[in-house]
Order: C-alpha cells, then structure tokens, then sequence
C-alpha cells in the first residue's frame, strides 16, 4: 500500500472512526499546493514520485474528500518547494487560490519566506498576490546547522514579523529545535515577538510541533495569556498537545488542518523517548507478531487522535464545530 489511494481499510476507518465525529463545514488551515517543476535544481522527493505532476487545488479538492467527504469549504494554502523554486510556487498558490474564490471556495493563501528576503520585498509581494500570510521554514535557515536545531529567528527574522505586523498578517510557524515548545529559546522567542507585534497572527503548526504530545503538555503554559497565538491540528496523530492546547488556551485557538499532502501518506507519528518518530506504511513489517497491520492514511489517523481529545474533554458539537470552521472564519473574516 501506498500514498494516495484510498483503500477498503480506509474507507472502513472513515466510516467507523472518523465520519460520525465531523461536523457539517470544514476549513483546513494548513495544506500545501505545489507542482513538481518547483523543485527545479532539487532532487524530487521520494515520496512525491508517482503523484500529479500539478498539484493545485482540484487534484486537492479531489483527495481531500476521502478524509471530509464533501464537508470542506475552504483552505489556508501555501508551497511546499521551500529549497527550490520558491518564486514559482507561490505564484502557482496565488493563481490557485484565486481561482478558487471565484469558484465560491473559500480559499487563502500565505506566501513562502525566506530570511534573507528583504523586508519590503516581502510587504511587496504580499500585496501583490494578495496573501493572507507568510510561511517560513527551517531548512531555509541562515548561519545554523543542522536547521532542526535552528533557533526561530534563524528562519523567521524580526524584520519579517514587523511587517506582519503593520500588514496583519498571520505566520504559520513549523518550530523546530529537539524539544518544540518545550524549549526555553522557543517559548522566550514566541511571546516576545507575540507581545511586541500584536497585530501580526501567530499560527503554530502542529500542535505546536506537538508530535511528542508531552513536549506541547509542558511547554503550553508559557504561552497563556497571548492572544494573537492559534495552533493547528496538521498531521498530529497522538491526542495529548490538542488536549492541552484546549484545557489552556481555549478551544477558541485550535484551528483544524490537513497537512495535505502529508495526510495522504499512510502511516502515523508516535512518541518515542522524548522525541518522535515517523512509522510509513512501506517501511513496516506488515506481517508482523500475531496480527496483520494495515495502516491508514496520516489524515484519518490525525482526525481520529483529534475525536479522542474532543471527547475526553467532553467539548460540545458546537465546541466541535469552532475547531472545524469557525475558529479559523473568525481569524480570517470571512
């Protein structure tokens, strides 16, 4: 089995897992639009072989409908060839997103940065392609390495939140370093920039990059009082950093997200230790001990990891409702 088909063991899980629990309108606040020639001068991931060569937002609409059926009614988008053809790709989310808000579909786009880029280029090029926001990453970082330990201002400079700031924009940050937020440099560096740029909308992916649930557990407390900082739900598949972003910061700041295309590979992120560790489908012994394995795709497990921490924390359909749709309608306005 391999990404992007939808199986019988993946319908199965939709229907007994995840259908009952989704409400009638979905947002995702976090997908990737791209086309293969952005990775111009790049080799193409593995991953990616085999996949449309044109990856906008029909051949999106077309897959995210096997983790939503046909409940999305809208998205926050942005690249993916964050090494390569960064130019490109965004252009290709500005075309795709506007196209889909002549088609009714309430489509957004952020703008790929990278550190270097100069600061009016940045305002620039916003207003341009008229982006709701900027997404930054970490193996564009400057003077560090490896990036996974690059401090946020190594990727994400002060220049570039300043003119989120004047602009209103929001950032989806990807943090980095071991420890996510559990990282003392992390949290010092998120609430200053929070508190000294409050018009600019801080989004952190991931739960916070929570895929170690605990690291998210530990470090949320630095953030509360904030209130220009939200968090996505994107390819988190332990229920643990929802359900503490809930309990103190609010259901208010959890925004749904996919991760597409992420979420139609099969597998799941565990906990291991205090860090984490991807487990793909073709790189698991399906045969293994007394049972046949048969994973499904990151999406669905994501939403079900989402199910449990709702229903722990015994949150209304109404509750539900906000973290699918309505967070994100009233960050955005729309």
């Amino acid at each position: 089995m391999t990404a992007w088909q939808f199986t019988d063991v993946d319908r199965e899980f939709f229907a007994r897992e995840v259908e009952p629990f989704l409400p009638e309108k979905i947002f995702d606040a976090h997908a990737h639009l791209f086309c293969h020639e952005h990775y111009t001068g790049n080799t193409l991931p593995d991953h990616l072989i085999g996949t449309p060569t044109e990856i906008g937002l029909a051949v999106y609409r077309d897959h995210v409908a096997w983790l939503h059926g046909e409940r999305t009614q809208g998205g926050l988008f942005f690249g993916l060839a964050f090494n390569g053809d960064r130019v490109g790709n965004d252009t290709f989310v500005a075309q795709e997103v506007q196209q889909g808000q002549l088609d009714n579909f309430k489509s957004l786009g952020q703008m790929i940065i990278a550190p270097e880029m100069e600061p009016e280029l940045v305002r620039q090029e916003v207003r341009r392609h008229r982006f709701v926001g900027l997404k930054p990453y970490h193996t564009m970082a400057t003077g560090v390495g490896p990036t996974w330990l690059a401090p946020i201002e190594a990727y994400l400079p002060e220049e570039h939140i300043r003119i989120a700031h004047e602009e209103g924009l929001t950032i989806t940050l990807h943090m980095v370093r071991e420890r996510a937020l559990a990282d003392p440099v992390n949290q010092a560096t998120i609430r200053r920039y929070c508190e000294n740029y409050p018009n600019m909308r801080l989004i952190l992916a991931h739960a916070a990059r929570g895929f170690n649930p605990w690291h998210t557990i530990e470090g949320i407390e630095s953030l509360r009082g904030l209130d220009n900082v939200w968090f996505d739900t994107s390819a988190v598949t332990e229920a643990g950093g929802f359900e503490a972003i809930i309990e103190t910061m609010g259901h208010e700041r959890l925004l749904y997200g996919t991760d597409f295309y992420v979420s139609h590979m099969r597998g799941r992120c565990v906990a291991v230790g205090d860090s984490f560790h991807w487990f793909y489908a073709e790189d698991m012994n399906l045969a293994e001990k007394h049972t046949t394995l048969q994973p499904v795709l990151v999406g669905l497990e994501s939403l079900r990891s989402l199910r449990l921490a709702c229903r722990r924390l015994k949150l209304t359909d109404a509750q539900v409702e906000d973290i699918f749709y309505s967070n994100a309608a009233d960050l955005f306005s729309f």
